[in-house]
């Protein structure tokens, strides 16, 4: 740590001094616990001709140092560090072991570098190494994560072949704990025809697709990132389809994944559809007190009435006694944890949806939050002339 703090802000011939100590342990510190932070120091503040005698050390030992713990975090700060065309020496060592390298905890790091900081047209190897590879890559752990940056960072003519097959198979990604990330990022930033594509293969299954712990989230995001005619179809279909004797909508509002769904139509819904989807459920309202779920709905809706002005009103055979009604604010169970899966990866690991190690993700915790006031409860009960 102290020769990392003095690197920071010696005078080259100080950084030389302590260079040709280094020098001929270097690639030995490149994969030790602590001496690989001061390689590190080197590629950020050393001078030119110290980067690139680095380089030549790392030359001929690429796979193995992207595999390894430490050794990988030095070859993503070198990528970070070096010119175009030293970037262009590294990364085509790994030709032929791509693969490898993105099924590998540490490995798929320095591939997600690669894509984020070496030109395009040096990558083509990696992307013709995922022909036929995708949906094995976008359902594995790692894999998902450097398909994401490929999406970001890659030009449409390398893209196109993995979207493609991305969109084949398109069900059974967002039902899968990692794949739904992947269609969650083509929501988010692809283009119109993509998600429209994605949309269209939910229809007709939202309910059920709701009520699942992963593509939940993606009908989620198909809601919020479709376009007005798309939004109104698939909040029409869960407000006329029926679930046995009862709407879906019902049906979604008591489901510990679904009722969050609900609760995103209603948020991006217009407002002939707010009333559609009121009309759906004020004849639940007694029912839904008696699940913790829909307890979530009542308390949504009250917050949304009190800031509009309005009241919502439970029909008349509802008996809703002041205090009786304490809904818990609960996270969705699917969204709680870091997500590691849709921001880029960091030199040390993850940084902020960065990744957490997969093996350290947190376990989904609850998280009450208080109510609004007992005062709150006298315009929730009061019967409201717009419905």
């Amino acid at each position: 740590r102290f020769i990392q703090q003095k690197l920071e802000k010696a005078s080259d011939p100080e950084k030389n001094m302590v260079f040709k100590e280094i020098l001929p342990s270097a690639y030995s510190l490149m994969t030790d616990v602590f001496g690989n932070y001061v390689i590190q120091k080197f590629f950020e503040y050393g001078t030119d001709p110290q980067k690139t005698e680095l380089v030549g050390l790392i030359k001929g030992h690429m796979l193995h140092l992207a595999l390894q713990m430490y050794g990988c975090r030095v070859i993503q700060k070198a990528l970070e560090c070096v010119g175009r065309v030293q970037r262009h020496e590294l990364v085509t060592e790994l030709e032929g072991n791509v693969l490898q390298c993105v099924l590998d905890q540490n490995g798929n790091h320095v591939v997600q570098k690669c894509i984020e900081k070496v030109d395009p047209e040096s990558l083509s190897f990696i992307i013709n190494s995922f022909k036929g590879e995708i949906y094995k890559l976008s359902t594995h752990a790692y894999g998902c994560r450097v398909i994401q940056r490929i999406l970001e960072y890659c030009p449409t003519s390398q893209t196109r072949p993995i979207l493609d097959e991305l969109l084949e198979n398109t069900e059974q990604l967002v039902q899968d704990q990692y794949g739904n990330y992947v269609i969650q990022h083509v929501l988010e930033h692809g283009d119109l025809d993509d998600k429209a594509h994605i949309v269209s293969e939910l229809q007709g299954k939202v309910l059920m697709l709701s009520q699942h712990k992963f593509a939940s989230n993606v009908v989620e995001k198909c809601v919020t990132h479709s376009t007005r005619p798309q939004r109104v179809t698939l909040i029409d279909e869960v407000c006329h389809t029926m679930d046995g004797p009862h709407p879906a909508l019902f049906t979604m509002m008591k489901d510990q994944f679904a009722n969050y769904v609900v609760q995103k139509m209603y948020d991006v819904a217009d407002h002939i559809q707010k009333r559609t989807i009121m009309s759906k459920i004020k004849p639940h309202l007694q029912t839904l007190r008696k699940f913790p779920y829909g307890k979530h709905i009542l308390a949504k809706l009250e917050k949304t009435f009190i800031k509009s002005g309005q009241n919502l009103s439970p029909p008349s055979h509802c008996s809703f006694e002041p205090g009786s009604f304490n809904p818990t604010g609960i996270n969705h169970p699917a969204t709680l944890t870091n997500n590691p899966y849709m921001t880029g990866i960091g030199m040390n690991g993850f940084n902020g949806f960065s990744p957490n190690s997969m093996s350290n993700l947190p376990s989904p915790q609850y998280s009450p939050s208080p109510f609004t006031s007992p005062s709150s409860f006298s315009a929730f009960h009061q019967l409201s002339p717009a419905f």
